[in-house]
């Protein structure tokens, strides 16, 4: 094993958190000491550009592109990433198959007054940057107001404290990871809001052709989350969706078993798709690629590409 690794990270507060985790692992699970890997941050676009939607500033690659930039380069060894901020292709030449143990997948939210959802007032303003978040909100409440919002969990979090929003809905890992519990107001259960796919995963990325590290990232990839990413993922790839889609996917293991849940909305959100199947855990990848097909037949291509 080469002496020294270098893992490349974006800059925030909770993706340096995500790269010392999988840096510890990484440590706890081979012959690698704490100085023999380092942390390296790297500015991405989508950290630059908090005004607009992603779409609008070129897709969820914007939190990838510049970090796999440094992998391809050589610069650094391994890509940590948060698996629901990568487009679903992967970039040629990288390997995306190292998964963190997932973290808690749901979705939750801050109000400024402490009112659940169902409480809020009539005509309230939610902060999300997600249409998937909306057109679910809307399927509970649909009388709420929703608005766009960008930035870290920070910033998001201040925003609602000036005022410009009533509430904001998060995922929950992040504000797991940054141990801020405390301001959440309500946890929605992933059958009231199914996540967006790889919500609560840590993925690790290398070259394709770097053996070594490959070896290394086998000895700390979490088997059963390996298996839900693959499902959830596999129904982004069929359904050749962008940040702008609409979906949402979450399995879970019982046993020998996989359940995977998904939900796709039509370009308006007035028409929601769904499927729930399952299979042996060894066919999750196709199990993914099936309730993909299902909901693509079933939307009729209704849903934004």
């Amino acid at each position: 094993m080469k002496k020294k690794i270098t893992i490349g990270s974006r800059g925030s507060k909770l993706a340096l958190i995500y790269a010392q985790n999988a840096k510890d692992k990484i440590v706890q699970n081979t012959n690698l000491n704490d100085e023999d890997v380092k942390i390296k941050e790297i500015i991405t676009k989508g950290d630059q550009v908090q005004d607009i939607r992603l779409s609008e500033a070129g897709g969820k690659g914007l939190f990838s592109t510049n970090i796999e930039k440094e992998l391809q380069d050589e610069k650094i060894d391994i890509a940590v990433h948060a698996l629901k901020d990568m487009p679903a292709i992967e970039t040629y030449g990288l390997r995306t198959d190292t998964f963190l143990e997932r973290n808690d997948p749901r979705e939750i939210l801050i109000s400024k007054d402490k009112k659940k959802l169902k409480e809020l007032k009539i005509d309230a303003i939610i902060g999300t940057s997600s249409y998937r978040r909306e057109f679910q909100i809307k399927k509970i409440r649909s009388d709420l107001n929703c608005k766009l919002i960008r930035g870290n969990v920070d910033t998001r979090i201040k925003k609602l404290n000036d005022g410009l929003f009533d509430a904001i809905i998060l995922a929950y890992a992040g504000i797991e990871s940054l141990s801020i519990e405390d301001k959440i107001t309500e946890v929605f259960s992933t059958e009231e809001i199914i996540p967006s796919a790889g919500q609560g995963i840590i993925s690790l990325q290398c070259r394709r052709d770097d053996n070594e590290i490959i070896s290394l990232l086998d000895k700390i990839n979490d088997q059963q989350t390996f298996h839900r990413a693959h499902a959830e993922r596999n129904v982004l790839k069929v359904l050749g969706g962008d940040c702008e889609t609409a979906v949402g996917a979450h399995a879970i293991v019982e046993g020998d078993k996989i359940i995977l849940e998904a939900e796709l909305f039509s370009l308006d959100g007035k028409q929601r798709f769904y499927e729930k199947k399952s299979s042996k855990i060894e066919n999750a990848k196709e199990l993914g690629k099936n309730v993909g097909q299902i909901l693509k037949t079933k939307s009729n291509n209704s849903y934004k590409r």
